[in-house]
């Protein structure tokens, strides 16, 4: 991949100061020039993942995962047998583990990692300070049944930098591998210092990584969707492509237009959305990404952390602008994939295709670890309602859109992955052996006729594939389809 865009200052000292008071911003990104108007990357959303497949990460046997609530697990190993091969994650803070100063307990922490192992699903870990002891202050914001709280900078680094030693020394042999460095800094309610602060914390952490676990791998903490989406648009508006901006925009936030009063709204013309772009969430948002970028490009951070919640028409512009602001090299990984959709229709079939297409898009972009959040919608949530759309029903129940996803998992499990666009289809390829299983949706409203073939089977991605007498019609809906030969072996026959 070659890196081929940048961003502008957004953190620079007055902004920052606007953003969080008396944040030091000496250390900020250096201005990066921006895209070419002419870079053809930089477009309108096209209908399927195209151009040069981002880096994949270490090897994983099966992309596709989820992440779910550990308190319910036995209600979910059935299922989760089925994603065997894939990767998960666990949230931990330090106030949480060392409630009183010198007493940690890491007991719940490693039944996770124990449970995660048997079920042959490898586990990354996500480190957060929280509020304590540890960081001085009192918690502004309290999340959830757990009450969760932000994070605020250690009193002591050398001490956090001792604690991150010693998990990481004793999550090795349970085959943790990467360590996420807070959750979603973007976000006031997650992160209560400044972008230096975060910036120093991550390099305080990293260090002790490598040095308790040299093969360890450090991720950033991953931006929100919401600010991925602004910095889409940020990137086309400065290259000089408005319409696109807007476009784009208006794509990706489809669904979040007024569910976030200024923060989200609805966006008609390059100044309206400048106007989005500019205003102290927003400005925050672009401000974090640019201090997460600084950290890829100086190479604190080995891997990226993608968030995305919005419709599947935000991806092919999401994945150029993360192919135009990651470096060469550096693995990108959705550790947080779902579907907001609030107050969405009760509609299983138009719920499971959009998950389909959302995971395959991203997986042909060459995202290696794709993980669905939440496995199962917990009805105990703040918000009284399935915003973000699971898996499985609340007792493990599998739903249309899990057999989907299993049968995604079955397909790529030690496989090599392709992108699919052409004759009309857009979607993933997914190879073993002599065998080819595709993906695959019309990128219009029509139908495309895949005439039968000796061996090719087809149908609805979740069904057993059966074999054809006729031609398999595949229209708007993804259809999963097996036969010998390449993936453009088997398209061939289609006129």
């Amino acid at each position: 991949m070659t890196r081929r865009a940048g961003r502008r200052v957004l953190v620079a000292g007055a902004l920052l100061f606007a953003l969080v008071a008396g944040a030091a911003c000496s250390d900020d990104p250096t201005p990066r020039p921006a895209p070419s108007a002419t870079n053809p990357s930089a477009g309108t959303p096209s209908a399927g993942a195209t151009g040069t497949p981002l880096p994949a990460g270490a090897p994983v046997r099966n992309p596709f995962g989820a992440h779910w609530d550990f308190s319910r697990h036995d209600q979910f190993v059935p299922y989760l047998e089925k994603l065997s091969g894939s990767t998960t994650y666990h949230e931990l803070s330090w106030c949480d583990i060392e409630k009183t100063q010198g007493s940690p307990d890491f007991s719940a922490v490693d039944q996770i990692a124990e449970r995660s192992r048997k079920l042959g699903i490898t586990l990354h870990l996500k480190i957060r300070t929280g509020v304590c002891w540890a960081t001085g202050g009192t918690a502004k914001f309290t999340r959830g049944q757990a009450n969760k709280t932000e994070s605020a900078m250690p009193v002591d680094l050398a001490a956090y930098q001792k604690f991150v030693s010693d998990l990481v020394r004793r999550y090795t042999p349970y085959g943790v591998g990467e360590y996420a460095i807070e959750n979603e800094v973007n976000a006031q309610q997650y992160w209560a210092g400044s972008p230096e602060d975060y910036r120093r914390l991550v390099t305080a952490a990293a260090e002790a990584i490598r040095a308790a676990d040299p093969k360890a791998k450090v991720v950033d903490s991953g931006m929100s969707s919401v600010a991925y989406g602004m910095g889409v648009a940020d990137r086309l508006l400065r290259a000089g492509q408005p319409d696109q901006a807007v476009a784009a925009y208006q794509a990706y936030f489809q669904r979040r237009i007024g569910t976030r009063g200024r923060l989200i709204p609805a966006v008609n013309d390059p100044a309206a959305l400048r106007a989005a772009l500019d205003n102290t969430p927003n400005a925050r948002n672009l401000a974090y990404l640019a201090v997460t970028e600084r950290l890829l490009d100086d190479r604190v951070v080995d891997v990226r952390q993608l968030h995305f919640y919005e419709h599947f028409s935000g991806v092919p512009a999401l994945l150029d602008y993360l192919r135009a602001e990651t470096p060469s090299g550096v693995p990108v990984q959705a550790w947080e994939v779902g579907q907001f959709w609030k107050d969405g229709a009760d509609d299983a079939a138009t719920r499971g295709d959009e998950m389909v297409k959302v995971v395959s898009l991203l997986v042909a972009g060459g995202i290696h670890e794709v993980l669905w959040l939440p496995l199962a919608y917990n009805p105990n949530n703040r918000a009284g309602a399935e915003v973000r759309y699971g898996l499985l029903d609340p007792d493990g129940t599998q739903r249309q859109a899990g057999a989907m996803m299993a049968a995604l998992a079955s397909a790529a499990r030690d496989a090599t992955v392709e992108p699919v666009n052409g004759k009309g289809l857009t979607g993933v390829a997914f190879r073993r052996g002599a065998e080819s299983t595709l993906v695959v949706w019309s990128t219009s409203t029509g139908t495309v006729s895949l005439p039968a073939a000796p061996g090719l089977t087809g149908g609805p991605v979740g069904a057993d594939p059966t074999a054809r007498t006729g031609a398999l019609p595949i229209g708007p809906s993804p259809v999963l389809v097996r036969a010998k030969g390449d993936p453009a072996t088997v398209l061939a026959p289609i006129r």
